[in-house]
């Protein structure tokens, strides 16, 4: 479903280049893989995850959607591509803080264009899988850290993504809110058959996932 080609990507400093982040990257993610890019912290897994989420560009290959190229849209429908195919959850929650919890979770829905009914069901059906249907009403500074967490992955999955990228979901969890959202978002990946990427350098992250595709210093060293 995702490809990868020769990818590289660099940081620069004025005209210059300063860092190689990403190296000859060619990869292929699966229809309903549950995968994760592991390596130390600046080893290129959220560059890495931000190209396949077409958040950052690239400096050369190509990068494909279910056998469309993505890596050469234009800002206009870069932005289209990802409110429409991919879902994001970030180490920091990105809740809209004056929405209550069903708002938030049918906030890219809304974006798309669904209508009030459907929109109220799914964030219904989202909420009782994720076990958050009893906060709908509540704002996100009344929730813990877990509880929004998982309203962050709801409002991923409920516009039905091609494939969710999880950038460090665990990293504000503590053990026990870090095992109930891996055994969510395990069960959402079988039920609801999403792709689910995950960019972390938790073991316990690493203990879950099917697949493991290492990094180090901007190259895939294993997959």
């Amino acid at each position: 479903m995702i490809k990868l080609e020769n990818v590289n990507k660099y940081f620069y400093k004025g005209q210059e280049r300063e860092l190689h982040a990403l190296k000859d990257i060619n990869l292929e993610i699966q229809k309903g893989e549950f995968s994760l890019l592991a390596g130390p912290s600046g080893c290129g897994k959220t560059t890495l995850l931000n190209a396949i989420g077409a958040l950052d560009s690239i400096d050369s290959g190509k990068i494909y959607l279910d056998g469309d190229e993505i890596s050469a849209l234009d800002e206009e429908a870069r932005t289209s591509l990802r409110l429409n195919n991919i879902g994001f959850v970030f180490q920091a929650y990105n809740l809209v803080p004056v929405l209550n919890v069903a708002e938030n979770i049918g906030f890219i829905m809304k974006l798309q264009g669904f209508n009030e009914e459907k929109i109220k069901n799914r964030v219904q059906e989202v909420a009782t899988l994720l076990e958050i249907d009893t906060k709908l009403n509540s704002l996100p500074s009344t929730l813990s850290g877990g509880q929004q967490q998982r309203v962050a992955v709801a409002r991923a999955v409920a516009p039905k993504p091609k494939i969710i990228l999880a950038d460090e979901p665990t990293a504000n969890l503590d053990s026990k809110n870090s095992q109930i959202l891996m055994d969510m978002m395990r069960s959402l990946n079988e039920k609801e058959q999403i792709s689910i990427l995950f960019a972390s350098h938790d073991d316990y992250v690493m203990q879950q996932v099917r697949r493991i595709i290492k990094l180090s210093d901007g190259e895939i060293i294993a997959s």
